[in-house]
């Protein structure tokens, strides 16, 4: 029997150790690096909808972060955005790339945002260490006033986590995730499946109440992350689904009050997985950005 798209992905898959524990990550292509960090609760498998077009032009990167997909999930890890950042970069510089572009979605934007953080540092006082070539975002929570979380995720925050962990199913979890995409590019069953795997697959359940800790680191570094794409001297763009409810339409306009020459593009009646609802859409607004900076322009 064939191989499933799902299957492939995991098979073709290649492991890393970060602080003991194995990482998997995706790596194919030539050419310029792009770093793709996925977002929470998902894994890289979100990429796959742009992968091979990318692929064909660019080299690309794509870890589960420890916690996610078919990474390790330790139940007594500290999980932090901080780790993750410490995480990318240890696995780039293991692969020999010192500079490369960023393309993240959700928590994984705020991964990119500490990255980017690193970098300015790093090009200020002229320190040695990764250098990023430009970022894109994705929908995601760049700014903790904007960021409008769900209530599944602000119970896993409650004294309520490890009860509704017990509670939860397939079919509430397709419940809640089907509620965050436009209404016309709604999952198929299929992909729901999918993606239920990859939350629920070596204990992921039972890690999410530590994972769901970004929501308060967001606004605990508030200034340092939003500060980080003010003072952004390398190309930045968001590219947004419209009509997401935890980061959309109303995310982008906070960000083109705060952020200093702003460059966004809204894809209209798409939610908050645009890579997935909408993969044309995002590569449109995609290759045209990162052509010009790998051409010099």
């Amino acid at each position: 029997m064939a191989q499933t798209h799902f299957e492939a992905w995991h098979a073709m898959g290649r492991r890393w150790r970060h602080r003991g524990h194995e990482i998997f990550y995706r790596e194919e292509g030539a050419g310029d690096a792009i770093l793709l960090i996925h977002g929470f609760p998902t894994a890289s498998w979100d990429w796959r909808p742009v992968w091979a077009t990318l692929a064909a032009r660019y080299r690309l990167v794509a870890p589960d972060m420890i916690g996610f997909g078919f990474s390790a999930k330790p139940k007594d890890y500290d999980y932090s955005i901080l780790d993750q950042a410490d995480l990318c970069e240890g696995l780039l510089a293991s692969l020999g790339i010192t500079q490369v572009h960023i393309l993240a979605h959700d928590y994984g934007d705020t991964v990119a945002q500490e990255l980017l953080a690193r970098h300015n540092e790093r090009e200020r006082s002229g320190a040695a260490g990764l250098r990023l070539r430009s970022v894109c975002f994705l929908n995601g929570g760049l700014f903790p006033e904007t960021h409008r979380a769900r209530l599944v995720q602000k119970l896993l925050l409650t004294p309520l986590a490890p009860l509704l962990v017990r509670l939860m199913g397939e079919r509430s979890f397709a419940r809640s995730f089907c509620a965050i995409f436009g209404p016309a590019t709604q999952p198929s069953p299929e992909a729901l499946r999918e993606f239920w795997q990859l939350v629920s697959r070596d204990g992921g359940l039972e890690v999410l109440p530590r994972l769901i800790r970004y929501m308060p680191e967001r606004r605990q570094y508030r200034a340092r992350w939003v500060g980080a794409l003010q003072e952004a001297k390398i190309p930045l763009r968001v590219i947004d689904g419209a009509v997401d409810p935890v980061s959309g339409r109303h995310m982008v306009e906070r960000y083109r009050e705060l952020v200093p020459n702003p460059d966004t593009v809204l894809l209209e009646n798409i939610g908050h997985y645009p890579q997935v609802e909408h993969p044309q859409g995002v590569l449109d607004a995609y290759l045209p950005f990162v052509a010009g900076i790998a051409d010099g322009r």
